[in-house]
């Protein structure tokens, strides 16, 4: 598999905010973060959030955020790992991870929560009451740290508006790579919950995620790549990283109306008022 070409640099700087720099994809081998930084800042993606999955790639999102002063760090068990753990290794496992999320999370450059979530697309229904009780820790452990919440939403958007507002959503809520509609983003845009956007609103089948864009209020909008996975187009189905996150916002704009520099702008000063200054 070829990696793509990085894209065309931006006018202004932006934030890549949910990234896994750690994660390999298909036979790719996976870059050094000094190199993948490197790239994504030759390109105007400047800052990132790298996100954790479970205690391995939540060690290693501390670990990067501790080395350079443009990464900043999440730490979760993904909506999907947590059922996993408990039916391969029980409860107590389970909760000593949990345990575990809980001691990453102090650390100092950590600035969310996440991803977690519900995913009803990979998880049936065994797995998921285990999955929502993994969602409810997350979500008291963001309110009990005064973290931002980065939500893993997939096929269950009902369900974890439902959660969250149960157990009194954080100040600050992220829908990471954002896959509802306007409806989802109607929800967002009353609570004042961020709506972050991937590769995914170029897919031609995203008219619902495009719509979404279009209503959400300007300043709950950001800007991700989710990378390895959801490559803008034209480059669906290869490896992702940062550097492609230009024409993600450049469709992003276009779709809004919106000045390029000046959506840039937007979307950086969001990504601060989300995560803090890096």
């Amino acid at each position: 598999m070829t990696r793509p070409d990085p894209a065309a640099p931006l006018p202004h700087p932006v934030v890549d905010c949910h990234c896994h720099m750690d994660m390999a994809y298909g036979d790719e081998p996976v870059r050094s973060l000094a190199e993948t930084m490197e790239r994504s800042a030759a390109v105007g993606v400047t800052r990132v959030v790298q996100v954790g999955c479970d205690i391995t790639t939540s060690r290693w999102a501390v670990a990067a955020s501790a080395e350079r002063e443009d990464v900043v760090a999440t730490v979760a068990l993904h909506p999907n790992e947590a059922p996993r753990v408990y039916a391969e290794q029980g409860v107590a496992a389970l909760q000593e991870q949990w345990a575990e999320i809980a001691e990453l999370a102090q650390a100092p450059r950590v600035r969310a929560i996440g991803e977690t979530g519900l995913d009803f697309f990979r998880t049936g229904p065994e797995g998921r009451e285990v999955q929502e009780e993994s969602f409810r820790v997350h979500i008291r452990l963001a309110n009990d740290l005064g973290l931002p919440l980065m939500i893993h939403d997939r096929d269950a958007h009902d369900d974890v508006v439902r959660v969250v507002l149960d157990e009194g959503a954080p100040e600050t809520v992220v829908f990471h790579c954002f896959s509802g509609d306007e409806s989802l983003a109607s929800v967002c845009a009353e609570h004042g919950w961020y709506a972050s956007f991937a590769g995914t609103v170029t897919y031609k089948n995203a008219d619902g995620i495009r719509a979404a864009l279009r209503a959400m209020p300007a300043h709950l909008i950001l800007t991700e790549t989710d990378a390895p996975f959801l490559p803008p187009m034209p480059y669906r189905g290869q490896v992702n990283a940062s550097e492609l996150m230009p024409l993600t916002v450049r469709s992003m704009a276009e779709q809004r109306g919106e000045e390029l520099a000046a959506f840039c702008e937007q979307v950086q000063a969001n990504a601060f008022a989300a995560f803090g200054q890096w």
